[in-house]
């Protein structure tokens, strides 16, 4: 599959409509969009395509905020200043650039119909089951996004997964390949072996030089980080309290002025039978497609005809077809205009001509209508109520935000004066170092950023005005510095007397344990080996790769050692950690019994197979594709 991408790169003719993919999206969440940015503002430039500072910094919050609501408290923000977890994400919005690209390159396009089916079955959208175009307005509008946007959202992140789908859906892997890789994984094997204990020390004296030496030399794992504390003042509307008095009047004159947002639109109970045109499709296909569709459509309108049996024969939307054709009740603003414009254009029962739209011919039936109403004052004042109590609260942080924000930048050098001119209370946090704190302000990488900042910490200025979220905002000063420096010797010197003295057991007991190694190799057997050391022989017949009750460095060890030949055993030795070793004496290796495998966990694994073959074939992909593109990544800018 990968040499045919490779060979028919510049045009590999075909539409691919994606669907049924199983995308996992929560919704607000969006890995960002690329955009083409001013000169010295892009994190990375693939060719003459630039990756903005805002998108990466959009990625990195969508991120951070995933993973937060994933982790709970467990959730550290440390990780995200971490050079090699912001390499990770510009890598991967690289990544998925190109995967973009080549997808188009290579005439792959995701279809409307592709990206309609996706958003109706995502659970958010969904009421009993059903995609409900009320609740997707709403969850729209509380995540702050237009139909729109998140309709290219959803487009971009379809488009990134077209040509990994396309190669595990093309992947070939045989019962053969299956079998193969069972009796590999399900091997068992036998062995004997002996446990070399944790040998005694000669001595357990450590003089205070050799905990001296130690210390300077491995100065850099007993060090005090540098660290800071900050004050700070925080502004959030949420906690604002605002005149909570709103009179039915003001309700009522809102309700007035914005009516048309309460809407209820008129809509359209549709089922639909698409025959596809291909991209860039030559006058005789178009022809063709048209012809098919006229057949289609005088099936459809035939009496008794059955239309839900005709779209699960002819239609080329995947995702509608097997249920009938039914799209549900569609309102103006979901689909593409030509659909919506015959759609509309139809009285109740009536069956259309086929209609050209971006995805091919479609053949509508329209089964039923609702008119569109407005929603009564009633039904309305309680969301009207939160609205105006929210907008009181954003206007009054909006002006005070303002205020604080001219105040600081009068006097940078003080919180002081902001904070008794505008009667706010100045909070402190303890100490926290470079990685942030655990929990609290100093936990947002944002704020550690800033208290690290050449401006705050060696300027000694009051930072800029930080954001912690909408309307929400905090303003920082660093009130106590200390630099990295040594713990005293006195209060690692215990440490660092037991760690002498772990080396010591290990260097004994890997020097006893090479001893004994090298006699087995020289044919020496092992039983007779441990007798002379009055060393217990344990035998371990039909041992699995993962086994209770076996110390899993002995079994990965077994599980990497050469077959045995001739009848005689391969050896082995292997620590155990804290000074203990083992010998091992492979005996013999059976493969795995795949007839005993259930037939439902064969075809996980095929799948998992696929899936892996993709990956890797994908990756390799990218690689060729990044040698031909010139990419240049800032990490100062990340």
């Amino acid at each position: 599959m990968l040499q045919s991408l490779r060979s028919k790169f510049m045009g590999w003719p075909g539409v691919i409509i994606f669907g049924g993919l199983g995308l996992l999206m929560a919704v607000g969440f969006g890995v960002g969009s690329y955009s083409v940015s001013s000169r010295d503002t892009w994190v990375a430039k693939v060719g003459d395509h630039e990756i903005s500072t805002q998108a990466y910094q959009t990625q990195m919050n969508n991120m951070r905020r995933r993973m937060s609501q994933t982790q709970g408290e467990n959730f550290d923000p440390a990780y995200f200043q971490k050079p090699e977890v912001k390499q990770q994400i510009v890598d991967s919005m690289i990544d998925r650039y190109l995967l973009q690209k080549s997808g188009k390159d290579l005439g792959m396009t995701v279809t409307t119909a592709a990206v309609r089916q996706q958003i109706a079955s995502i659970p958010s959208f969904q009421v009993n089951g059903k995609f409900d175009p009320a609740t997707y307005r709403a969850v729209l509008t509380s995540n702050r996004l237009t139909p729109v946007a998140f309709q290219q959202q959803v487009r971009s992140d379809l488009e990134t997964k077209l040509l990994p789908s396309t190669v595990a859906a093309t992947s070939t892997i045989s019962d053969a390949d299956v079998d193969d890789y069972l009796k590999l994984q399900l091997q068992t094997r036998d062995l004997h072996y002996v446990v070399l204990p944790r040998p005694p020390l000669e001595s357990t004296k450590v003089s205070d030089d050799e905990v001296a030496q130690y210390y300077k030399a491995h100065q850099s794992a007993f060090m005090i980080p540098e660290r800071v504390a900050i004050k700070y003042i925080e502004l959030d509307a949420s906690k604002f309290k605002t005149d909570e008095k709103v009179d039915d009047a003001t309700l009522k004159a809102r309700y007035e002025q914005e009516k048309n947002r309460f809407v209820e639109p008129e809509q359209r109970l549709v089922s639909h039978i698409l025959i596809k045109v291909p991209a860039n499709a030559t006058p005789e296909q178009q022809k063709q497609a048209l012809e098919k569709a006229k057949m289609v459509d005088a099936k459809a309108r035939a009496k008794g005809a059955d239309f839900a049996a005709l779209a699960k024969k002819y239609s080329d939307d995947i995702g509608s077809a097997i249920q009938g054709g039914q799209l549900g009740w569609l309102q103006k603003g979901v689909t593409n205009k030509a659909f919506e414009d015959a759609m509309f254009s139809m009285t109740k029962g009536q069956i259309s001509d086929p209609v050209l739209t971006p995805d091919g011919y479609d053949i509508i039936w329209l089964r039923g209508v609702r008119a569109g109403d407005v929603k009564p004052f009633s039904e309305v004042r309680d969301q009207l109520l939160t609205e105006v109590k929210q907008s009181n609260r954003e206007h009054e942080y909006s002006e005070l935000a303002g205020k604080l924000t001219d105040l600081v930048y009068k006097n940078p050098a003080s919180l002081e004066a902001p904070a008794e001119k505008l009667g706010l209370k100045i909070e402190k946090t303890g100490l926290f170092g470079r990685d942030g704190a655990k929990k609290g302000l100093a936990a947002n990488p944002a704020v550690v950023k800033a208290a690290f900042s050449d401006n705050v910490l060696e300027d000694g200025n009051t930072s800029d005005p930080i954001s912690l979220g909408s309307n929400h905002m905090v303003v920082i000063h660093v009130v106590e510095h200390k630099q990295e420096r040594p713990k005293p010797l006195a209060s690692v010197s215990d440490t660092i007397r037991q760690k002498i003295l772990d080396e010591r057991v290990e260097h004994a007991a890997k020097k006893h344990a090479k001893v004994l190694f090298a006699k087995l190799q020289k044919g020496k057997d092992l039983s007779a080996l441990a007798k002379g050391d009055k060393l217990a022989v344990q035998q371990l017949d039909g041992a699995q790769r993962r086994q209770p009750g076996v110390k899993q460095a002995l079994l990965d060890k077994a599980f990497m050692m050469p077959r045995p030949e001739d009848k005689q055993p391969s050896f082995g030795m292997v620590s155990l950690g804290d000074g203990s070793y083992a010998l091992l004496a492979l005996d013999a290796v059976h493969p795995g019994k795949v007839d005993k495998v259930p037939k439902f966990q064969r075809q996980m694994l095929l799948s998992q197979m696929r899936q892996a073959y993709a990956a890797t074939s994908v990756k390799e992909w990218l690689k060729m594709l990044k040698g031909k593109t010139d990419i240049q990544v800032s990490t100062k800018r990340m």
